[in-house]
């Protein structure tokens, strides 16, 4: 009897069950592109004679490579890597999240969430239309400089984000 009363228990809990969800599949960025993408970013910056640091991370924001030239200032690393999750997190440039902030004073309120670092120099990393990660670069003498170095080593990278 008691076996019963179990089996007729579990076909109403099955009966009830939802349907299965489809897995969700995410692509991720392995390391060995990762540290590619982040001395390409540094090397690059070096060839205009800047000291800066690049930080990669995953789609999730968590840091895959950081590569800080020989001459870069200590405050470098928090930053690029801050910039790098402020892009990936948020899936836009930071450049472009500092200027809707100027734009639109109602979202400066983004510049409270912790981690966020809303300076130019942050580039999401996309394989396709699918965000993978994103660079930050922090260093060089403006915002639009460690852009440029990160876009610089995006496009050495180009043919494998693919």
């Amino acid at each position: 009897m008691k076996y019963q009363t179990t089996l007729a228990f579990a076909a109403v809990l099955g009966l009830a069950a939802p349907a299965a969800a489809d897995l969700l599949q995410e692509r991720n960025m392995p390391l060995d592109l990762a540290v590619s993408i982040a001395s390409q970013a540094v090397e690059a910056c070096a060839a205009d004679k800047y000291n800066v640091t690049a930080a990669v991370v995953d789609r999730a924001g968590v840091l895959r490579a950081l590569q800080r030239a020989d001459r870069a200032g200590p405050h470098t690393v928090d930053a690029a890597r801050a910039k790098a999750f402020t892009s990936a997190s948020s899936r836009t440039p930071t450049s472009k999240m500092a200027e809707n902030i100027q734009k639109n004073p109602a979202a400066a309120e983004l510049t409270s969430i912790d981690g966020f670092l809303v300076l130019a120099g942050g580039v999401p990393i996309k394989a396709g239309d699918e965000t993978i990660g994103a660079i930050g670069v922090g260093g060089a003498p403006g915002g639009n400089l460690d852009e440029a170095c990160a876009l610089s080593a995006l496009e050495k990278v180009k043919d494998q984000l693919k």
